[in-house]
């Protein structure tokens, strides 16, 4: 049973996941009406207006087949509307409805108490550290 000193409770990848479900509960529990990925893309389309769903899925770091389940599930939610890009009639553009605006809006504060949530076991230069840190590995 020769383990290499390998302790699956010490490795990066598994605390870095335990975090990411820490995270994910406490953010269901204060935004239970979107996932965090359908959360990422509507804050994105506030913050930068109108973007094709490859630049979604880009600026919110997802692949092309999570982007366009979480852009079909707000389209079917009436949060955000495709439209062709007049540029290249084969691309979609995505854009936040007025329902979808209202609801990032009405949100975006209770987010920010997930994130202050999920930092609140460490100190605040510790929390300052492990985002710039996080940011490096980013």
């Amino acid at each position: 049973m020769g383990d290499g000193g390998y302790r699956l409770e010490d490795q990066v990848g598994h605390l870095m996941r335990r975090a990411q479900q820490r995270h994910l509960v406490l953010f269901a529990g204060v935004i239970p009406e979107l996932t965090t990925t359908q959360f990422a893309a509507l804050a994105k389309l506030a913050e930068r207006g109108p973007l094709s769903q490859n630049q979604l899925g880009r600026a919110t770091a997802m692949d092309a087949a999570t982007i366009k389940g979480v852009v079909g599930r707000l389209v079917t939610r009436g949060l955000v509307a495709t439209t062709p890009d007049v540029e290249d009639r084969r691309r979609l553009v995505i854009a936040l409805t007025a329902e979808g605006r209202a609801l990032h809006d009405r949100v975006v504060g209770q987010a920010l108490e997930a994130s202050r949530l999920t930092l609140e076991p460490l100190e605040p230069d510790e929390r300052a550290a492990f985002l710039r840190l996080l940011r490096k590995l980013a």
